[in-house]
């Protein structure tokens, strides 16, 4: 599997990281992040970065066959520019294409509360078949700290992407 994992803002970044980390090894990543996620965010190795500025890169072309993409966390910011169809730097680009080409995006948006401009943005991508899917917990699976409570929703977001993985108590097990 070819998954473009995008990180925008930096509130939340931690979450990208984990996210990141609990990927299983045979799937391959190619990262692309924004200034603001860039401050908080350590590159990891063994990651394809793309400079966010480089329109050009392989992820913004449909041709490249990219099977999903998530941006997690995503900005308010981010989130309006793909609603618009605004594709002015290569996070914005890969999810635009990613929506034309009809492939799977997971969007994370992370704020709280939304506007009304933000839920109307969302509604506008969910109709488009984008998944959102912010970092919301399902208190069931009884976290006990901080690390499980994450790992519960990486767990859901690789449930969307259809990536196999233990990191949460299921429902009924």
């Amino acid at each position: 599997m070819k998954l473009v994992v995008g990180i925008s803002g930096a509130s939340g970044a931690r979450l990208a990281k984990r996210f990141i980390e609990a990927l299983p090894k045979n799937i391959e990543i190619f990262l692309v992040q924004s200034q603001s996620a860039k401050v908080v965010f350590e590159k990891e190795e063994g990651i394809d970065e793309f400079k966010n500025s480089d329109i050009a890169a392989p992820i913004s072309s449909g041709s490249f066959s990219a099977d999903a993409m998530i941006i997690v966390p995503t900005s308010m910011n981010t989130l309006a520019k793909i609603s618009c169809g605004i594709a002015d730097n290569l996070l914005t680009r890969t999810a635009s294409v990613m929506i034309k080409e009809k492939r799977l995006l997971v969007l994370a948006p992370r704020e709280m509360p939304y506007s009304s401009i933000a839920l109307e943005n969302m509604l506008k991508l969910s109709n488009l078949g984008v998944v959102i899917a912010p970092p919301v917990l399902g208190y069931y699976s009884n976290q006990q700290s901080l690390e499980m409570m994450e790992d519960f929703l990486i767990g859901k977001w690789f449930d969307m992407l259809k990536i196999e993985h233990d990191l949460y108590k299921r429902w009924g097990s």
